[in-house]
């Protein structure tokens, strides 16, 4: 189940280190290990399916018209961004822990952004470890997190 909600689309590990400390009795640095490394390796699968649905959907006129319209666009207002910021930035983005980030949205971001494999997958790895630690460390701390910033009365 944990390699399930790792793999699914705007889930991934922000759902499956949860799952696993809560749901399961496996040890909490299995969990991590485990959903953090199948993270990692679904970001080349993702790359490069992603490459291919696009190149394949391109092939209809409006689709590809539509594309490299957007794909230009985007690359143009944050072209200075990626410039300045290029693998950390995407890693921040996959690595911040909210929907709609991860693996899956860095993907996306890194074909608009025209990044290369090599510097999406270095990104991937830093965003992965990231977002794992950060959702280890809420979970394990749970309601305890919390409760510091509470004053009692």
């Amino acid at each position: 189940m944990l390699i399930i909600l790792t793999l699914m689309p705007f889930l991934e590990l922000r759902a499956s280190i949860p799952y696993g400390i809560f749901s399961t009795n496996v040890h909490w640095g299995w969990i991590f290990f485990i959903c953090v490394l199948v993270n990692i390796v679904l970001a080349p699968l993702v790359y490069y399916l992603f490459l291919e649905l696009i190149q394949f959907f391109r092939k209809i006129k409006v689709i590809d018209y539509c594309y490299r319209k957007t794909v230009v666009r985007t690359q143009k207002k944050v072209h200075k961004y990626v410039e300045k910021y290029g693998v950390l930035g995407l890693a921040i983005f996959i690595g911040i822990p909210l929907p709609g980030s991860g693996v899956y949205s860095g993907a996306l971001a890194a074909d608009l952004l025209g990044i290369e494999f090599k510097d999406f997958f270095k990104a991937a790895i830093i965003g992965v470890l990231i977002a794992g630690l950060i959702v280890l460390l809420v979970s394990l701390l749970g309601n305890g997190a919390l409760e510091f910033m509470i004053k009692r009365v």
